[in-house]
């Protein structure tokens, strides 16, 4: 319908101009002396009309002309654009992907193009990590090391690589310029953490997870076993002395000093440097809040001297607990323990044969047949004492 239109259209012109020009008697004269031209004023205007679409083609082809260089170029850098951008697309999809030969591949093509230099270079470098290729990862890495713009994205990268690499120094130089920078987002938070752990820096390993925890950013079963590897590698450190170990533990934040774990280990350190009594008051603070068998064990390893008023105060909270607690084996094996240190021979032997019979680890069937055949030895009944000691050892071969 439109082309009939537009035929219409043009036909009625057509007759128009006829019509127009075959009543139009008028004529246009050129004087040039001595010449004189005479033409009709409708050639005329038909040869204006063609020199008119003449010049404005001859204008239009000089324009492009004269614009085809930059036309050239803009098309060129269109081309490196998108060049450059669908290797980046690329680089990314096979970085996720796990073919990271193709990722680096893919990232020194989309590196070609400036503006995506930095961002292909970290793809790169993490590429070439997975593939243990260390020369190509720092490589790759240098390259932007310049950029104002990356250097976040740069210092988490280098943290995380060098941090799966176990490289926890050069890790923690690279968290320390990054704190420099002001950077302490949660994820920054989390790889500094396991820099300092690969470090065994456990007082700032301690930080970090208080600082997480106020943040809800770590699980809390990850959190607790966090706070017990760092607890346990500072108490078991051989090199503290009596007050070196004390200052430690005072340290630990009262509601850490309670958990079942920490409590145990504390008292063993404090034990094994003889410092029996805040052993043991670490023992029963911890055994107030929650009832652990570790803590117990603990607490019958500071008993203290025979017949020393510590020891009768041992076996007094051992008496009322095993009230509560009428089956708990470790702590009959603790209370048969104490009352056997003091020379309580009735109530040592009884509750020793009830650790022995509530027992469920090989391990408290052993001690509570050494300590009756040491009862028994303690009292000249040597037959007694000989066949405990048998089954002792049967139940270590065991």
């Amino acid at each position: 319908m439109r082309l009939l239109l537009w035929l219409v259209a043009l036909m009625a012109a057509a007759i128009g101009i006829a019509v127009t020009a075959r009543f139009n008697p008028g004529n246009v004269v050129f004087f040039y002396p001595p010449h004189r031209i005479d033409v009709s004023l409708n050639f005329f205007v038909v040869l204006a009309a063609l020199l008119f679409g003449f010049m404005y083609i001859a204008v239009r082809a000089f324009r492009a002309t004269v614009s085809m260089p930059a036309k050239v170029a803009a098309y060129r850098q269109r081309k490196r654009e998108r060049d450059g951008n669908k290797g980046l697309r690329d680089a990314l999809k096979a970085l996720f992907e796990g073919r990271f030969g193709h990722a680096e591949k893919a990232a020194a093509r989309a590196a070609e193009l400036p503006e995506n230099a930095g961002l292909a270079a970290l793809i790169g470098s993490r590429a070439a990590h997975r593939m243990r290729q260390s020369a190509r990862r720092d490589a790759w890495l240098a390259g932007i090391t310049h950029d104002a713009g990356l250097k976040t994205a740069r210092l988490m990268t280098v943290t995380e690589l060098l941090v799966d690499d176990h490289q926890p120094e050069a890790a923690l130089d690279a968290v320390a310029e990054l704190n420099a920078s002001g950077t302490r987002h949660i994820h920054a938070l989390k790889w500094a953490m396991k820099a300092n752990q690969q470090a065994r820096n456990w007082p700032e390993v301690l930080r970090l997870v208080r600082s997480l925890d106020k943040h809800k950013a770590l699980h809390p079963a990850l959190s607790a076993r966090l706070r017990e590897l760092a607890y346990d590698a500072l108490l078991s450190d051989s090199s503290h002395d009596a007050e070196s170990i004390k200052r430690v533990w005072a340290a630990v934040p009262s509601s850490e000093r309670v958990k079942p774990y920490i409590a145990a280990r504390a008292a063993q350190a404090l034990n094994a440097r003889g410092l029996h009594d805040e052993a043991r008051t670490t023992a029963e603070e911890s055994l107030k809040v929650e009832w652990d068998d570790r803590v117990v064990r603990a607490y019958r390893d500071a008993a203290g001297q025979t017949g020393s008023p510590t020891l009768l105060a041992q076996i007094e909270h051992c008496e009322e607990w095993i009230k509560v607690r009428p089956n708990d084996a470790e702590l009959a094996l603790t209370l048969g323990s104490l009352c056997l240190k003091q020379k309580l021979w009735g109530k040592a032997q009884r509750y020793l044969e009830q650790a022995l019979s509530d027992a469920t680890e090989g391990r408290m069937v052993r001690e509570a047949h050494l300590k009756l055949a040491q009862m028994h030895e303690a009292l000249d009944q040597h037959a007694e004492a000989a066949a405990h000691y048998r089954q002792c050892a049967l139940a270590s071969i065991l």
